[in-house]
């Protein structure tokens, strides 16, 4: 089921939104006009991704700079310090619609 997550005006190209749904914690990213959600927390220590930077379709964290693919959340590469591991992210089909950004959840 589809819910409206963000006006796609709020989330520029390049910039991320983080939202509440359905006691979900998820960031919706942007893409060139494309849109994404993905889980909140990193994979390793939880971190806010939305604090992180994204660059084209990579979403690095803010606290270990862990780099994740936002179409598939495939995490592409570990934290700073080899020794740390980390999971990728769960993701969420997205639609736009008459300037609005929804996400399907279950």
């Amino acid at each position: 089921m589809f819910i409206k997550a963000a006006e796609e005006k709020d989330i520029l190209p390049g910039g991320m939104k983080a939202v509440k749904l359905q006691g979900l914690e998820i960031v919706l990213c942007n893409f060139g006009g494309a849109f994404y959600a993905v889980e909140r927390a990193c994979g390793h220590a939880n971190a806010r991704l939305e604090r992180g930077a994204l660059t084209g379709w990579i979403l690095t964290c803010p606290l270990h700079y862990a780099q994740f693919d936002i179409r598939n959340g495939e995490a592409l590469f570990g934290p700073a310090d080899p020794s740390l591991k980390t999971r990728g992210l769960k993701t969420w089909t997205v639609k736009t619609e008459e300037g609005s950004v929804y996400v399907d959840l279950p």
